[in-house]
């Protein structure tokens, strides 16, 4: 039986992306993006951690569609900024979803930090919900330096300035099928695969 999981977020790129990661898995689920539900509000993200803020959003699209909901919640930590933006990530350079100038903002602000002293790591905390019932969180990271400038076409957000440790190239010059295979995301919702069909009854 084929179930349909509603992803929380409206970002195209993402429901994309889980798209081909929950395929890779094997798992047997139809999985809409929440444009789906356009009646259904987009949840605030007040919490402190992505852990939190992925189960505010899995919780309440389960709630209100009465479907399993899955949900991250993702960013990039800087560690000369003490793992800022993190949770503030989307929405850095004050608007959110501007992807550009969140970009604009963290290279000026970094602007004379020598490379030995740019490591960052993508964070993604994967979060799935039943109506009324379980949860589970998986949670995974993709350490790399951070560029001077932005480079590739590929990805979103930060990608064109993240190179992975052990790679030339950045996230935004990766494949897709590269990138999901290394990803935060990719890791956190291959965690999270395996627990759903427990989670699901199948």
């Amino acid at each position: 039986m084929t179930h349909r999981l509603v992803l929380a977020t409206r970002n195209t790129h993402k429901v994309t992306e889980l798209r081909a990661i929950l395929a890779e898995t094997g798992l047997d689920v139809e999985l809409v993006g929440a444009d789906a539900y356009p009646e259904i509000p987009d949840v605030k993200e007040t919490g402190v951690t992505f852990a939190e803020n992925a189960l505010l959003k899995a919780r309440a699209l389960a709630d209100a569609t009465g479907l399993p909901a899955v949900a991250d919640d993702s960013g990039l930590c800087v560690d000369v900024l003490g793992g800022a933006p993190g949770i503030f990530s989307a929405r850095w350079a004050g608007r959110h979803g501007d992807d550009a100038a969140n970009l604009a903002l963290l290279l000026a602000q970094l602007g004379d930090i020598e490379d030995p002293h740019r490591a960052a790591h993508f964070a993604c905390a994967a979060a799935f919900a039943l109506p009324g019932g379980p949860e589970r969180v998986a949670e995974g990271r993709l350490r790399g330096t951070l560029r001077h400038a932005p480079t590739g076409t590929g990805g979103f957000g930060y990608d064109p300035i993240l190179q992975p440790d052990g790679d030339t190239r950045t996230c935004a010059e990766l494949t897709p099928d590269e990138k999901n295979a290394i990803s935060h995301r990719g890791k956190a919702f291959r965690a999270l695969a395996a627990e759903i069909p427990g989670l699901l009854g199948g």
